[in-house]
């Protein structure tokens, strides 16, 4: 996760009772797939040129109007302008209790906001964990947002092997040594396909996909019986005009319906009624020790373009 600190006061005049509110922005956060014209989402729209660019924000209300916030309250938005003075309208905003994550208030931008949640309900939803049943589970992208957390919950919930697979070795080693993945694969180094077997012997139950492409087809290959892919994202896909999910090679497909493999579609925004109880698993878990949150934060608005392409190349351990 990047998020980008930009301290700032705000002043203006009136506002209907359900109208703006003045904020200042503390912490924002920007997607990859509204750098395309289609997102291959109905949620999530494009970036237009010469628009204000925006994305996971939170702020500090210096003024408001509005029924429901007050002066000094912290408040979250999916769709938060990349500016250093904003005035939103408070229907679309949420509050945080900043005592979820002990102050850390970029947290709800990661570990305890929409990447965390879009891990835990997905593997919750779509993975189909049974403790006790000796499942191995493999994440793609391990050490970005949604990947990091996705194999430490993966064992909260009683997974009894976590693989992730990743681009560098500084990352491999920040898997294995800090966030409890069993083992770790660089993808740019050695046979994927020859360090899968060996680390998963008795395959692959639960796939939590970040990436598509290669790396996927050479996991699904490796999948047993009635397994289970979370469809979380496709980010080697993204450049190419294809329809979300980008459909299996021929060959893959084939092996996922013989051995009744799912892979379905994943919104975690379907699943509002699960975010409160979410949010407050996360946090717990979090507080008690037993999710290890990593970020990289970038400090100044006008660093955020090379923050993102940063995050893009693979220069940060936790994206």
């Amino acid at each position: 996760m990047l998020s980008c600190c930009c301290f700032f006061f705000l002043t203006n005049s009136g506002a209907s009772p359900c109208g703006p509110v003045w904020y200042g922005v503390l912490l924002l956060l920007g997607l990859r797939c509204r750098m395309n014209e289609d997102t291959g989402s109905d949620y999530i729209t494009p970036w237009q040129l010469s628009q204000v660019v925006d994305g996971g924000g939170i702020g500090i209300v210096e003024e408001s109007k509005h029924v429901h916030f007050t002066k000094g309250d912290f408040v979250t938005s999916f769709y938060w302008p990349w500016q250093t003075k904003v005035i939103l309208n408070g229907n679309s905003l949420e509050k945080v209790d900043p005592q979820l994550a002990n102050g850390h208030l970029s947290y709800f931008l990661g570990a305890i906001g929409m990447p965390g949640l879009t891990s835990l309900i997905g593997i919750q939803e779509k993975g189909h964990i049974t403790a006790g049943s000796n499942q191995t589970m493999v994440v793609s992208g391990a050490a970005g947002a949604c990947g990091s957390l996705a194999g430490q919950i993966g064992n909260l919930m009683g997974c009894s092997r976590v693989v992730g697979i990743c681009g560098t070795q500084e990352k491999c080693h920040l898997l294995t040594s800090e966030l409890g993945f069993d083992a770790a694969i660089n993808y740019k180094k050695g046979n994927v396909a020859e360090q899968l077997r060996e680390f998963c012997p008795a395959g692959v139950d639960v796939y939590f996909d970040n990436v598509g492409g290669d790396i996927s087809d050479t996991v699904i290959s490796q999948m047993n019986q009635n397994s289970h892919i979370i469809l979380c994202g496709q980010i080697s896909q993204y450049n190419k005009d294809v329809p979300y999910p980008p459909p299996l090679p021929p060959a893959v497909e084939a092996i996922q319906k013989e051995r009744n493999i799912t892979r379905e579609r994943f919104l975690v925004l379907n699943y509002k009624d699960k975010f409160e109880s979410g949010i407050l698993q996360l946090s717990q878990w979090f507080k008690e020790g037993k999710l290890k949150i990593k970020e990289t934060v970038v400090n100044g608005l006008e660093n955020m373009g090379v923050a993102f392409q940063s995050m893009m190349t693979g220069e940060r351990s936790v994206c």
